[in-house]
């Protein structure tokens, strides 16, 4: 399987999981996230899968302090509705690392290690997300804004060429190249796209 080499570069996020624990699957409940999982999960690297992952990373670091966040005690808010743009997509990577869901979680068991009604949209927030410990309600608000990172001017008409439907095989890999360049240019600045508040 071959992917750009970045992916492994990219900090991994380490959750302790107690329904995990409970049910055998990790010992003491505890594994880690990598980008490349996320990347498999969504089905595609990009800049808003990139952005989610920063995020969650940067939230999760505040709130636990360099400790393992506990997956399933995390409350998620999101400014947007879940049809707009991107939300969606955003919500997904977030839920994936963070357990987190609307309406779809896992229900509990006995009352317990439920995960539904863990993430809201149309939140009266002006971050991209707020992130809540359900344990100790603290919170922080991150904001993400790739814009400083553009792409490569040549992506453009290569888009064009692809859009069209006559962009040749080298063009389409040049375009996939230089797409993921600026994701992991992306990755590289995350102080500057990225912001806890």
């Amino acid at each position: 399987m071959g992917y750009p080499s970045f992916f492994d570069e990219v900090v991994t996020i380490k959750v302790q999981d107690p329904l995990s624990d409970l049910l055998g699957a990790f010992d003491n409940g505890e594994y880690e996230f990598t980008y490349l999982e996320v990347v498999k999960s969504a089905g595609h690297s990009c800049p808003t899968v990139a952005g989610a992952y920063l995020m969650t990373h940067a939230a999760l670091e505040a709130l636990y302090k360099g400790e393992r966040a506990v997956r399933g005690n995390i409350k998620v808010a999101f400014k947007e509705s879940i049809e707009d743009g991107v939300a969606g997509v955003i919500g997904n990577v977030v839920s994936q690392i963070t357990g987190a869901t609307d309406k779809s979680g896992f229900k509990g068991l006995a009352g317990r290690f439920a995960r539904h009604s863990l993430m809201d949209f149309n939140a009266d927030i002006s971050s991209s997300a707020r992130f809540t410990r359900v344990d100790t309600n603290e919170s922080v608000d991150v904001v993400y804004n790739p814009s400083q990172i553009p792409p490569n001017p040549d992506m453009q008409p290569l888009m064009q060429k692809m859009m069209q439907g006559v962009a040749t095989d080298n063009e389409l890999q040049e375009f996939g190249a230089l797409w993921q360049d600026r994701v992991k240019r992306i990755f590289e600045n995350k102080e500057d796209v990225i912001e806890v508040l």
